[in-house]
């Protein structure tokens, strides 16, 4: 059956926060599963494949479902289209150049601490959705302790000016990937516009393959960790970030990605048996509690869907 759009009742906003969460969580095992890939595996090259992978395993899932077909080919020629799968491939050029040059802490902090602010300034402008104190407090308190927790134990920060720019521009590029979709929600399926946006996506970073070692491919640590960055941290990921951003307001969508640092953390503490200093342990509660207060609001969401919540 042909997948069909999601009504905004009340039912479905509630499941919103916990489909976004759901991604945020896949997301943050991409740090442990290139950390456990071959040293061979370049950052930008692990990135570029992701999203080959997961642009081609989407469409296969829209052509089983049918949701592809539902959609006029004409239909895509849009600027959200356009918008969505370049501000995805954009984002990996910038995120992965602004790492190499300001270090994976800041970096991280600058990129995932600048989108939230720049949704709600885009479902502001773009969708009419005022943000309210609930969400500036929610919201706050977890860049504040992601801040925390990525940059506890750092005796080196480098603050290349570069770099930061690049950052910016990565966490600008993934709040506009998620405006532009939003739009396409509206009246597409979501498996359509995952697979139409990705896999143009993939398409704009594919070049990049041409010239790279891709030799960490052959070895089974990096097939699985390929597999699993496409297949799971890519494909599903944003699969079911665009089932929760059907159902939520754009900031409150892109802020409860905020839990993917969080996972990051409690794998590598578990996994790959990381140190956590004190600073950290303060910046995961106050995370943990940005994200608590972002999702109460949001399942007491009234049924016209971009009112009320955060």
């Amino acid at each position: 059956m042909p997948e069909r759009e999601v009504a905004y009742t009340p039912t479905a906003l509630n499941s919103g926060p916990w489909f976004v969460l759901t991604a945020a969580v896949l997301w943050g095992t991409t740090g442990t599963a290139q950390a456990l890939a071959p040293d061979t595996a370049v950052p930008l090259t692990v990135g570029t494949v992701r999203l080959v992978l997961g642009g081609l395993a989407l469409l296969l899932v829209g052509a089983a479902t049918g949701s592809l077909q539902t959609v006029a080919a004409r239909a895509w020629f849009t600027w959200p289209t356009l918008l969505a799968a370049g501000s995805m491939a954009a984002y990996q050029l910038f995120f992965f150049t602004a790492v190499a040059r300001t270090g994976v802490a800041v970096g991280t902090v600058v990129a995932i601490g600048s989108a939230p602010s720049l949704a709600g300034l885009l479902g502001l402008v773009a969708y009419g959705e005022r943000p309210s104190s609930r969400w500036l407090v929610a919201t706050l308190l977890a860049i504040v302790g992601c801040t925390l927790l990525t940059t506890a134990g750092e005796t080196a920060v480098t603050l290349d000016t570069g770099g930061i720019f690049l950052a910016v521009g990565a966490g600008a590029s993934y709040a506009l990937y998620a405006a532009a979709s939003k739009q396409l929600l509206q009246d597409k399926p979501a498996t359509a516009v995952t697979a139409v946006t990705f896999s143009l996506g993939g398409l704009f970073l594919a070049p990049l393959l041409l010239r790279a070692d891709l030799g960490w491919l052959a070895q089974p640590a990096g097939l699985l960790a390929a597999l699993h960055l496409g297949l799971l941290a890519t494909g599903l990921a944003y699969l079911l970030f665009a089932q929760g951003l059907q159902r939520l307001r754009l900031a409150t969508a892109v802020s409860l990605s905020l839990a993917e640092p969080l996972t990051a953390t409690l794998l590598g503490l578990l996994l790959l048996r990381e140190q956590l200093p004190p600073p950290a342990f303060v910046g995961l509660v106050l995370l943990l509690g940005g994200l608590v207060v972002l999702i109460r609001p949001s399942t007491q969401q009234s049924g016209r869907g971009g009112s009320g919540g955060p």
